[in-house]
């Protein structure tokens, strides 16, 4: 084992402008050109932290009094939250608007300071679909280590296991098949607990799933960037223990499939997504499968040849199809990458046409690392797997002001949505004194319902931490 040094340290990661250009161009020069734009904005963190970000007092009023009408007004689930967690969002949003004026407020803390407290907040509610979104410069970048760490499990124990490494990346031999055992001088096991904590999933199997995910690609649009410049690995190779130390590296992320800027439609308006894991989604894609980015972005690059067991899609970005043996019988194995898509009806259409050309002997549906999309695209797709009749997921608001006056404005479908069916119960309430609201579906039932079976052959539904058939 090596000794480290705070010299061997900046060694390691290469102290300099010159070292820092070198790790941007050797992933630019590695990557299809089409993403090579892209990566010639990487940055080490320790610079891009050093950016000068600036926030009003004015500003942070008036971001704390909104995100007052949010919880206050519009979430639905804080009772439940408030009661789950033990946690009290409006009180410390409320300490945090009285502090901006308050005896101490001369001197305000850093932009950095104000954004890490209101995403602790919204934290709090644990709920991957409430967040707080932070401005330039951390929107649309991702900080990143070029390399993949994935969970498995082996005689009960959970390894860490390096799965994918960017092309062009200096790793040093760091590879695919390495077992990590600490991060920066902690068990790997209590590393992924602390990275847990910083995430807002609901259940302890969540947030578990995002302190893997967390080690080495953290979309910057939703969490401040990590604490750490760099990161010292060890891991066991050949049966050697040794060590990397790495930075940490800020770059551009993949723009979204579909654009919620604009007038609102049913794309923006019918979504049920989880940012977070999109975002990391797409920086897994640039990263690791350049060529489908590359394809993606239309930039002229040709999406990668299909394995010889692997069904070419339409959409490459958005499904994996391909057959599998399994004790000499073959399967389906379908991926379904995102439901963020514009064309719902489309999204149906090619997921039925590859569940027709696999295997009828039954279907493995992964929707692993998917953060959600289009309600629609999910929810008319179940019709295409069972005989049974669909019954889309219902959906309540809390009966304030606020929420009245929205499904007021868009009683008609106008941006969209329909909200006129929730009208009548959230005005009843005056009388009736209910909290919530009755509940409808956003996709329509007969919506769900047109098209029919698509696949009769027995099928399971994974999502990585369980499954369902």
């Amino acid at each position: 084992m090596r000794d480290i040094s705070v010299e061997s340290i900046d060694a390691a990661i290469g102290a300099g402008s010159d070292a820092r250009g070198a790790v941007g161009d050797e992933l630019r020069d590695a990557a299809p050109p089409g993403l090579q734009p892209l990566l010639a904005e990487v940055v080490e963190l320790r610079d891009f932290r050093r950016e000068d970000v600036t926030l009003s007092r004015a500003d942070r009023r008036r971001i704390v009094d909104q995100a007052l009408v949010l919880i206050e007004q519009n979430y639905v689930h804080l009772p439940h939250k408030a009661a789950m967690h033990a946690v009290n969002p409006v009180q410390r949003l409320r300490l945090l608007l009285a502090g901006l004026d308050g005896p101490d407020a001369r001197i305000l803390p850093s932009a950095a300071s104000f954004h890490a407290e209101m995403s602790e907040i919204f934290h709090s509610l644990r709920d991957l679909h409430t967040n707080y979104l932070l401005p330039d410069p951390y929107r649309g970048g991702v900080a990143f280590l070029p390399f993949l760490v994935e969970e498995f499990f082996e005689d009960g124990v959970a390894r860490y296991l390096v799965t994918k490494v960017a092309q062009g990346a200096d790793v040093g031999d760091l590879g695919p098949g390495v077992l990590v055992s600490h991060w920066n001088g902690m068990p790997i096991d209590r590393a992924v607990e602390v990275n847990a904590a910083r995430y807002a999933g609901s259940n302890a199997a969540a947030r578990h799933s995002r302190g893997v995910e967390s080690l080495t690609i953290r979309p910057l649009r939703i969490h401040r960037f990590p604490d750490e410049d760099w990161v010292t690995v060890r891991y066991q190779k050949e049966g050697d223990v040794r060590e990397l130390t790495i930075p940490w590296l800020v770059a551009p992320n993949l723009p979204p499939m579909v654009s919620a800027e604009g007038p609102p439609d049913d794309t923006v308006t019918a979504l049920g997504l989880d940012l977070d894991l999109d975002e990391a989604q797409r920086a897994r894609k640039f990263l690791f499968a350049p060529a489908v980015a590359a394809a993606e972005l239309d930039v002229g690059a040709a999406p990668p040849e299909p394995a010889a067991n692997q069904i070419p899609s339409a959409l490459p970005s958005v499904f994996r199809a391909r057959r599998v043996v399994v004790d000499g019988v073959e399967y389906g194995h379908l991926r379904i990458f995102t439901f963020y898509v514009d064309d719902p009806g489309g999204f149906v259409a090619e997921f039925a046409r590859l569940c027709a050309l696999l295997p009828s002997a039954g279907l493995v549906v992964d929707v692993r690392g998917n953060g959600g999309g289009h309600i629609f695209a999910a929810e008319l797709t179940l019709q295409t797997l069972t005989p049974m009749p669909i019954t889309p997921e219902p959906t309540q608001f809390t009966t304030t002001s606020l929420n009245r006056d929205l499904c007021r404005q868009h009683r008609d479908g106008e941006g969209g949505i329909d909200l006129g069916p929730w009208l009548l119960s959230i005005e009843q309430a005056v009388e009736t004194g209910a909290p919530y609201s009755n509940a409808y579906s956003i996709t329509p039932t007969a919506l769900a319902n047109s098209i029919g079976r698509r696949y009769y052959g027995p099928v399971v539904l994974t999502n990585g931490t369980q499954s369902c058939s």
